[in-house]
């Protein structure tokens, strides 16, 4: 409201009070001092994005990297584990091969020199071998026996026992006392200390041949090993 002096023709201004000027001043300061902090809060928030922007795109970059590193890794265990199936078929494959050798090496050392070894070959068969039961088995049987009705028993578990035998061929001009000399070589590898004890026996076969267009006589000479060589 304004008070008018009507002989001045002009409005009397309204004295200024000290209540008034501090809610004025306050009343243009708090918008002020909210519309600041909102400012500034903005603008750190827009600081705070741009910089995980930033962090998130370099992780971005690097975790490209580290997938070609990890298909790289899953490539190489794929190689690791075929390399590891190979050794282990290689490693059996020696073992077998070495278990072997001590009796190659006996045989050739014992071939007479009236004859020729032209042929060598190893054939595995399996053969069904019974296991007797421990006592504690038969003892569990037995009391396995008064629930069940009572009717056939095996005293033991049967498996199947590798059997090998090696097969020799060798030849000999009839004139040579070849005859008397197989014998003699068959006599020594089942005297030998190597292989007397893994022998069942020894069977020799005689026919007619030829070597090197030459008329021979051929021996065919199979060593039977004991079951589990």
């Amino acid at each position: 409201m304004f008070t008018i002096d009507l002989l001045k023709g002009q409005g009397i201004p309204i004295k200024s009070r000290p209540g008034g000027m501090a809610i004025s001043g306050v009343s243009i300061a708090v918008p002020l001092i909210i519309a600041t902090i909102m400012f500034s809060s903005y603008v750190r928030n827009r600081i705070i994005i741009s910089i995980q922007k930033r962090g998130i795109t370099s992780f971005k970059t690097r975790t490209e990297k580290l997938s070609d590193v990890i298909n790289q890794h899953k490539s190489l265990e794929k190689e690791k584990s075929l390399y590891n199936s190979c050794l282990s078929e290689l490693r059996s494959s020696i073992s077998r091969h070495t278990q072997w050798s001590p009796i190659l090496v006996t045989i050739v050392q014992n071939v007479p020199d009236q004859v020729i070894l032209t042929g060598l070959e190893v054939k595995r068969r399996f053969i069904r071998r019974k296991i007797p039961q421990t006592c504690g088995e038969l003892a569990e049987s037995k009391d396995d026996s008064k629930k069940q009705v009572e009717g056939p028993r095996s005293a033991g578990t049967h498996i199947n026992v590798p059997v090998s035998t090696l097969t020799l061929t060798v030849v000999a001009v009839p004139q040579s006392d070849c005859d008397q000399a197989v014998r003699d070589f068959r006599q020594r590898l089942l005297n030998s200390d190597l292989l007397g004890p893994k022998l069942e026996n020894i069977n020799v076969s005689q026919d007619s041949d030829t070597f090197d267009g030459q008329n021979v006589v051929s021996y065919q000479i199979d060593c039977l090993f004991k079951p589990a060589l």
